[in-house]
């Protein structure tokens, strides 16, 4: 009845569970790795993808994104330096998914908002505070408006900084992005229950 999820499918999943996992660092610690971050970036800015590996590269850029799905829903889960709030995000994020999916005038504010951060970035970098800012501010326009909100936990002295700020907001706007994808390729919430060990052996091939 249920079909298991694919190698593809983890992957767009992990993706989902690493840009979370990198939310959670910001606002707990007020840093996160920069590459990881520069890979949430690329997929959120990257609208027309002939890939895969378009969107994210090899499968060694998502591997802390396998790692924390693999840690937090693995069928025994660890109890590792991923934090339950990751979790949390994580299935936000994808019940959030499913809102903006009938949200067509949304997601063409959304597709506009991104060309002009594609624009932006080709001067300075997707990783410049200019960038975060306009995509955080296009977050706050759009999907901050939706029904569901997620709220981030974390330190406030951290939450409180507006660089650090944004970028929560572009993170959590690139995991949306993931779970967009992650459905497009067939993946459902029944994998996450019904599924675990078949997700988990997706994430190992």
């Amino acid at each position: 009845m249920f079909k298991k999820p694919t190698r593809e499918q983890a992957l767009a999943l992990a993706a989902v569970f690493q840009a979370c996992h990198l939310v959670d660092c910001l606002a707990n610690s007020g840093e996160a790795p920069i590459v990881e971050i520069t890979t949430s970036m690329a997929a959120l800015l990257n609208q027309n993808p002939s890939s895969l590996e378009d969107i994210y590269g090899t499968p060694d850029n998502l591997q802390l994104g396998a790692d924390a799905l693999k840690a937090l829903l693995g069928v025994r889960r660890n109890k590792t330096a991923y934090s339950l709030n990751c979790l949390t995000y994580a299935l936000s994020v994808l019940s959030i998914e499913r809102q903006l999916n009938s949200r067509s005038e949304m997601l063409e504010t959304i597709a506009q908002g991104i060309d002009s951060a594609n624009r932006q970035a080709e001067h300075f970098s997707i990783v410049h505070d200019n960038v975060f800012a306009n995509l955080a501010g296009l977050y706050q326009q759009t999907i901050s408006k939706l029904r569901q909100r997620i709220q981030v936990k974390g330190n406030a002295i951290y939450l409180q900084q507006p660089n650090v700020a944004e970028r929560i907001r572009c993170l959590l706007f690139s995991a949306v992005r993931s779970a967009v994808l992650w459905r497009q390729l067939g993946g459902r919430k029944y994998h996450l229950v019904f599924h675990r060990k078949a997700l988990m052996a997706a994430l190992k091939d």
